[in-house]
């Protein structure tokens, strides 16, 4: 019976927290703020507790949870109208290096020493101090570099070149199923659909893994489902 209970609160606080992840939106998932951190923790320690306890009110945890998630709704919803408070709730971000100067009381602030800023700018690809212009430490930890004019890669406007603009590619089929609003975003039908895999020899489409539509290329690039393991994988 107290297995069976633990199932089933487990269950339920999984539930919770899909629900009050979805309701705090997808900066959950992502990099978190100091703010975000301390909330996800604490709900996350919450519903352990609330999976394995045995005995005792399970009202209370799931309603400290639920609160949690709404201040933190509360508290994303508001930071977004304000910038004052969104400064104060996310911080904001800190220039580290400049025009060969090293700015050592932003890099106090963040509390970060010389070695761990150089490991940050090896990370970004930067072993030289002198290839880069300024590093901007972003409130989410993240360091974001611009490089010295003479070490960036060249892009097409320096060569005087006008390249075709690229588009997200839209799946069309996955494992063998249309997905029929995607195919029709393309102004396509499946008629085309149909003609365009027999031309690429595929019989049957539930022998596709994926099929996506390339609008630039006006091409569809087709995978099939392989029948056969790799037999030379490297990383075997």
């Amino acid at each position: 019976m107290e297995v069976l209970k633990i199932v089933i609160t487990s269950l339920g606080s999984l539930a919770v927290l899909f629900i009050l992840t979805k309701i705090m939106g997808d900066r959950e998932m992502s990099q978190l703020s100091m703010f975000d951190y301390i909330v996800s923790i604490t709900i996350g320690s919450i519903a352990a507790e609330m999976a394995t306890a045995l005995e005792g009110d399970l009202i209370q945890p799931l309603t400290a949870m639920i609160v949690y998630g709404l201040v933190s709704f509360g508290i994303s919803y508001v930071t977004c109208k304000s910038i004052k408070l969104r400064r104060f709730v996310e911080g904001h971000a800190m220039i580290l290096y400049q025009n060969g100067h090293i700015y050592e009381k932003n890099l106090l602030k963040a509390k970060l020493d010389v070695d761990e800023f150089l490991s940050m700018c090896r990370i970004c690809g930067y072993f030289d101090l002198e290839e880069i212009y300024t590093a901007i430490l972003e409130s989410n930890g993240k360091l974001s570099i611009i490089p010295i004019v003479n070490h960036r890669p060249a892009t097409p406007a320096d060569l005087s070149l006008n390249p075709t603009q690229n588009y997200p590619l839209a799946n069309v089929i996955i494992d063998g199923k249309i997905l029929k609003d995607n195919l029709k975003s393309t102004g396509n039908n499946e008629i085309w659909l149909e003609k365009q895999l027999s031309s690429h020899g595929v019989a049957d489409m539930s022998d596709v893994f994926l099929a996506n539509y390339d609008v630039s290329k006006n091409k569809i690039n087709i995978y099939v489902k392989l029948k056969d393991e790799l037999s030379n994988d490297i990383f075997k």
